[in-house]
């Protein structure tokens, strides 16, 4: 009987994966108001606790001040950032074609002859040409998306609908977040609530923490980064260096890219040996400020997520369910590795276990 239970509700947690799969598009924007609700609950606790003389802040009107601030800072920034964007994208596309003719002029002979392959016709000036084209096509359709997007179809309405339907989502979900944790936690039988309540505070710990700190040291290292390299004059100093915090998310991918491709624009743009090392040392200081200040002060080291589990958790989200997969890889990361660390406590404490000899002693 118990077995068929177990046989049961694999079932069920199998097909509503399958289910999950197949609404992906319709559900993504619901996630990603559910995420921005649960980031933002705290800051709207916060706000109804502000004295306003005798009157008390309700949840609705704190919802919406800190709508209202966060629409303002969005719209400051985004007045901001995107002509320094477009402007950094415009010269990625300016650059990209002399990173081309530098590969295969310079680079590449240069690979040739330490290796010894000079006899080696790699077909440079048609690889340069293929590359080019295939740039200035690349570069043509991006900057032609806007166009594409005014032209209206099925595409262009369902993004629209997702930018009106998550706030509105998100709004709801906000005013009534505690009213909905309390529902969920009254639909718990009674007899695993308790342990039940005690996990989901935990995880929710565990994920706050993570998800708030790792915000806060992807925005701190863009700006580091951005700062150093524009400080080196390097042009496209902006979209390298913010591009290197946001892809921080995923462990060493955002220094990873960063170091890439300060590297190629450094070595091209000033064609000498010192600006690289500079673009280097700044990624340098970087790293170092991220794991001696930002993380520990920031994250914490209770999180507990290690940086492998984050990586995997990522990419099989992406690849099983795509954006959704992504925004909901790191509860499910969170919430596993809470589970297995009570599992594990469970099963090391349970007085049915066998006495155990510690390995190397002899029994």
């Amino acid at each position: 009987m118990l077995e068929s239970r177990y046989w049961l509700l694999l079932a069920v947690v199998a097909g509503l994966l399958w289910l999950l799969h197949l609404l992906a598009p319709v559900i993504t924007p619901f996630a990603a108001a559910a995420a921005l609700a649960y980031l933002g609950d705290p800051l709207v606790d916060r706000v109804e606790k502000i004295p306003l003389m005798r009157w008390k802040i309700s949840r609705s009107l704190a919802v919406m001040l800190v709508f209202t601030a966060i629409f303002l800072v969005l719209s400051a920034v985004l007045l901001l950032v995107l002509p320094l964007l477009f402007e950094q994208f415009r010269r990625l596309v300016d650059h990209v074609p002399v990173w081309f003719a530098w590969l295969v002029d310079s680079a590449l002979p240069w690979v040739q002859a330490k290796l010894g392959l000079e006899s080696l016709d790699i077909g440079a000036e048609n690889l340069k040409a293929g590359l080019s084209s295939y740039w200035k096509e690349a570069s043509n359709a991006v900057l032609g998306m806007l166009g594409t997007l005014s032209a209206g179809g099925q595409a262009v309405l369902h993004w629209l609908m997702n930018l009106v339907l998550i706030p509105v989502v998100t709004f709801y979900l906000l005013r009534d977040w505690d009213e909905l944790v309390e529902g969920v936690r009254t639909l718990l039988p009674t007899g695993i609530e308790p342990t039940a309540s005690r996990l989901m505070r935990e995880i929710d710990q565990v994920l706050g923490a993570f998800i708030r700190g790792q915000l806060l040291v992807m925005l701190a290292l863009g700006l580091v980064y951005t700062l150093g390299l524009w400080v080196l004059g390097l042009d496209l100093a902006f979209i390298i260096g913010m591009s290197a915090g946001l892809l921080s998310v995923v462990p060493y991918l955002g220094t990873l890219v960063g170091v890439v491709a300060a590297l190629i624009a450094a070595t091209v743009q000033f064609q000498d040996i010192l600006h690289p090392l500079m673009c280097l040392l700044v990624f340098m200081v970087g790293q170092s400020l991220e794991s001696m200040v930002l993380t520990p002060k920031l994250v914490g080291d209770k999180v507990g997520l290690h940086p492998v589990a984050v990586i995997f958790a990522v990419l099989a989200g992406g690849q099983l369910f795509g954006f959704l997969g992504i925004l909901l890889a790191l509860p499910v990361a969170a919430a596993l590795n809470v589970l297995v660390r009570h599992a594990h406590q469970h099963y090391r404490g349970s007085p049915s276990l066998p006495d155990e000899t510690p390995l190397g002693e002899d029994s």
